[in-house]
């Protein structure tokens, strides 16, 4: 009775057969296929597995026959992932330092499960770790799960947020805030996972990494409208949100000039995008316009350009680069 199951499925196990054994550099006869079914006890003659064929690629399966009909053999061409697109989606699991070595493990074994069983092999030979640091908060599936889910269900969530801090003896320590917060957009950004949210305390945004976040809880709490604590009305809009903010430090946007070196050119339009407005200044320089929240960030990011990078405008933000140029100067004095 099971082999008469199964043979029912046998549709089934051919694609499974094609997925993990055949790619466009291997490929496999009908009476290869015949054994790989014998193998699961199900029976099959050459000739049969011509017509299963056929069904499959009727349904859709882009199944394709390589050399002769007598000598050749078949192979699943498209997948749902190219084995470049799954490279870089490995490499950004690996990359990304809020994700656990555990579930980063389990992650990278299910990408691999696209590929077919020697493309793997491939794929798993060139993993790259350079033992980067990797969160231990094994939650994280669940924070994000949930966090979906408030968002969606326009309600507030609590939980317990870490942070680290030196002890009177010097040592770390972690201690543990509550917090009921409104939650808006999750944001990647410089290698971590943000939730962007509002404490119920103040009238506007704040910023919390999803790996500090334990003990989560959807609360049947209508959440405050994003509209009373940023700019957007409709919806908020996370991509332009993140393009304006620097490290993830809240502010507010303002109209912001830029005296740039020309060789600042590609890591200034990475930053702010391809439309920002730009313009000649002399034969070395260009000047960039754009919107943009002035924060500790943004300071930190222009200093690092040294004096390739000069602010034009606003004078605020002019007198917070000179003074974290002159507080770097003092401790080098």
């Amino acid at each position: 009775m099971a082999g008469v199951q199964k043979s029912k499925l046998k549709l089934l196990y051919i694609v499974d057969i094609l997925r993990k054994k055949t790619d466009e550099n291997h490929y496999l006869a009908a009476t290869e296929i015949c054994d790989e079914l014998s193998q699961l006890d199900i029976p099959a003659e050459r000739k049969s597995i011509y017509n299963d064929i056929d069904i499959l690629r009727d349904y859709g399966f882009d199944i394709i026959h390589t050399g002769s009909k007598n000598r050749g053999g078949y192979f699943l061409g498209a997948r749902e992932f190219e084995l470049a697109e799954l490279r870089l989606l490995s490499d950004a699991v690996q990359a990304a330092n809020f994700i656990s070595q555990k579930k980063t493990n389990q992650l990278v074994q299910k990408i691999e499960s696209f590929a077919s069983e020697k493309q793997a092999k491939i794929l798993h030979s060139q993993v790259y770790v350079d033992n980067r640091p990797k969160c231990k908060n094994e939650e994280i599936y669940y924070t994000i799960s949930l966090l979906d889910e408030a968002i969606s269900a326009k309600v507030k969530v609590n939980f317990t947020y870490t942070r680290r801090r030196i002890t009177e003896e010097f040592k770390t320590a972690k201690e543990e805030k509550s917090f009921t917060v409104s939650p808006y957009a999750l944001i990647w950004s410089d290698d971590h996972y943000y939730l962007v949210c509002n404490n119920e305390k103040y009238d506007n945004l704040m910023h919390l990494r999803i790996d500090k976040i334990k003990h989560l809880e959807k609360t049947s709490l209508p959440a405050r409208h994003f509209s009373e604590v940023s700019d957007y009305k409709n919806y908020f809009d996370s991509a332009d949100y993140a393009s304006k903010l620097f490290n993830m430090y809240s502010g507010e946007p303002k109209p912001v000039e830029f005296i740039c070196n020309n060789d600042t050119l590609e890591p200034m339009l990475d930053r702010f995008g391809e439309n920002v407005k730009i313009q000649k200044y002399d034969d070395e320089h260009f000047v960039l316009r754009t919107n943009v929240a002035s924060s500790e960030g943004l300071v930190a990011w222009i200093v690092q350009f040294g004096g390739r990078v000069k602010v034009k405008s606003p004078n605020d933000l002019i007198y917070s680069v000179k003074q974290k140029a002159a507080e770097i100067l003092e401790i080098y004095d």
